[in-house]
């Protein structure tokens, strides 16, 4: 597939229960193993980011905690305790092949915010140049949305759409997406992510991790969309990631899309934190999704949240659907006054502004299905 021929940026990134067994112990041999995998990357000219989860189970074990405890308080001090663990462990893997690693916490606000967003962006074009491989966790010690939710399925997609890679490897103790409904075998290749797709994903993680299909069908989606391709597979055994190079991996990959979004709509989409609601009527939502026109505010029925011009907000349609999101063109108070109104009127009631779409098209992307 010629994206994995011309690929040159690679996400990698490992669940918690393909890095520790079920009582929290380390699985030495697989760490070791992934390492060798990414020097061989790197030694044929790819730049490697490790997306690697594994600071919670890691400080369970330390701690000698039989059960993945559910109070916050107790995971965010497993996730203090494992941490450090974790970047040595990487550290010792990687220090016979002569590769320097760097560690990188993130929290969503971290790639949400569009000035920590780019600094961070050019923080790893500086590491991926210098041949250091970055090795990414979410900041659990201190992020409690993540921990509740162990979505670093969803990160490292986040983290391949901002470091432009080509290919997104998630490794887990699942062997790929599973047809269960079917036929019982894995789904080879999935070109476009349906409903029937969807389907097929369900359930949750093991008792060291959280993160089950759901949240990787929600990963190999966002890396689509950003022009990016993705593979799910079992990470028991290291070399998958030579065989995939190689053409002959057990696994789903999954194709990305053909028109991927520019990096300025990949973070209006998934990066920023919305900041408030439209709500659009029938006609507004089918011209948004089939002519690509700006979001007009006689297509508007309703406006909520505290936001401000040039903020983020979501755009529903009558359903309850979603529909987009960009940034707004009002504030709140100014939106509501406007609501239903053609631009005749709109520029009678603000004859200072050149532009009166409550969203432009530059500034808006579409992210329903």
């Amino acid at each position: 597939m010629h994206f994995l021929e011309n690929a040159r940026r690679v996400v990698i990134k490992l669940g918690t229960g393909v890095l520790t067994s079920g009582s929290g112990d380390l699985n030495t041999d697989v760490v070791e193993g992934i390492a060798r995998e990414i020097a061989a990357l790197k030694q044929r000219g790819l730049q490697v980011v490790l997306v690697s989860s594994g600071a919670v189970g890691l400080g369970r074990g330390q701690l000698g905690l039989k059960q993945r405890p559910k109070k916050l308080s107790s995971l965010q001090k497993c996730a203090a305790v494992g941490q450090s663990i974790l970047t040595e462990l990487w550290r010792h893997a990687f220090e016979p092949h002569g590769i320097i690693v760097g560690q990188l916490l993130l929290t969503r606000e971290d790639v949400r915010s569009r000035k920590r967003h780019l600094a961070i962006r050019d923080l790893f074009e500086e590491m991926l140049t210098e041949g250091i491989v970055p090795i990414v966790n979410e900041n659990d010690t201190v992020s409690a949305a993540e921990i509740k939710f162990g979505d670093n399925d969803v990160l490292s997609a986040l983290v391949a759409s901002m470091t432009k890679a080509q290919l997104l490897v998630i490794l887990s103790t699942a062997p790929g997406l599973v047809d269960m409904k079917g036929s019982g075998e894995i789904v080879p290749v999935v070109e476009s992510i349906t409903a029937q797709i969807e389907a097929m994903a369900g359930g949750s993680g093991t008792v060291v991790g959280t993160g089950g299909m759901i949240t990787k069908i929600q990963a190999a989606r966002l890396a689509m969309r950003s022009g990016c391709g993705a593979f799910i597979g079992s990470g028991a055994n290291p070399a998958i990631i030579s065989d995939l190079f190689a053409g002959h991996a057990t696994g789903t990959i999954f194709i990305p899309s053909r028109l991927p979004l520019g990096s300025r709509k990949r973070w209006l989409a998934w990066f920023e934190e919305p900041r408030g609601r439209l709500t659009v009527d029938a006609g507004a939502a089918r011209a948004l999704r089939e002519k690509g026109s700006s979001l007009l505010a006689k297509g508007v029925t309703a406006a909520e949240g505290n936001f401000k011009r040039g903020d983020v907000v979501s755009v529903f349609g009558p359903g309850g659907e979603a529909v987009a999101r960009g940034m707004a063109g009002f504030r709140i108070e100014e939106l509501i006054q406007i609501l239903g109104k053609d631009s005749d009127q709109i520029h009678t009631l603000h004859p200072d502004r050149k532009h009166v779409e409550v969203i432009h098209r530059d500034e808006l992307v579409l992210i329903g299905k």
